[in-house]
């Protein structure tokens, strides 16, 4: 596990990171704009789920690919930092959030079924490979070099992220109604939020590229 500093700078970087507006947010925000705050709690409760499964999946999978070739390391990290600097220079050249926030307007809410909002949360999160991706890219860079069991490390990192996560996707369903009566004032906070996270992945991702396999 991490030092203490390396931990607390995973959990802001966690933060940051959940701040930037995507498909995730823009579900949360969407349920609850349409049904209200619960509903988008839970949203917000379905896609956590469905990061869980990319955590399990990633962290058995990171475990083998590692103690069995130095080959698959190297494809892995390559592509890992790639996809990090690619997300990092598309967020740089975001233009703030605005797909994220619908027009404004007071919305009237209609009723909600809580069940299928989970169902589509989870799936949203659960079938978009970029999660795993990220996840497999991202929690390795934390474990430190003479971890011996690295699975069990990136397991607690994993389910320190997805709760680490949800005081902001909470977050942003109470901010659904604030939003849609003043939505040029978060569409400048998206902005610089973009811009921010946008130099941090490109800076993991450069770290990601000049890193030796932890394994040895």
């Amino acid at each position: 596990m991490p030092d203490t500093t390396h931990l607390l700078l995973f959990m802001a970087a966690g933060w940051l990171l959940n701040l930037t507006p995507g498909p995730d947010v823009l579900y949360i925000v969407s349920s609850a704009l349409k049904s209200g705050v619960r509903a988008g709690i839970v949203a917000a409760l379905g896609i956590v789920s469905g990061c869980f499964v990319h955590v399990f999946a990633a962290a058995f999978g990171v475990g083998a690919l590692l103690a069995a070739s130095a080959t698959a390391f190297t494809v892995l990290k390559w592509v890992g930092a790639a996809y990090l600097m690619w997300m990092g220079v598309k967020l740089l050249r975001a233009k703030g959030g605005s797909s994220v926030v619908p027009a404004a307007a007071a919305v009237a809410h209609e009723p909600a079924d809580l069940g299928r909002i989970f169902r589509q949360g989870f799936l949203t999160n659960v079938l978009n490979p970029k999660v795993a991706l990220f996840f497999l890219a991202f929690v390795p860079q934390f474990i430190a070099p003479g971890t011996e069991d690295k699975v069990t490390a990136f397991l607690l990192l994993g389910l320190l992220f997805n709760v680490n996560s949800l005081p902001i996707n909470f977050g942003y369903a109470w901010l659904a109604g604030w939003a849609s009566r003043r939505v040029g004032a978060v569409q400048r906070a998206m902005h610089w939020m973009d811009r921010a996270a946008g130099v941090m992945f490109i800076g993991f991702g450069l770290k990601l590229a000049l890193s030796d396999n932890p394994s040895r």
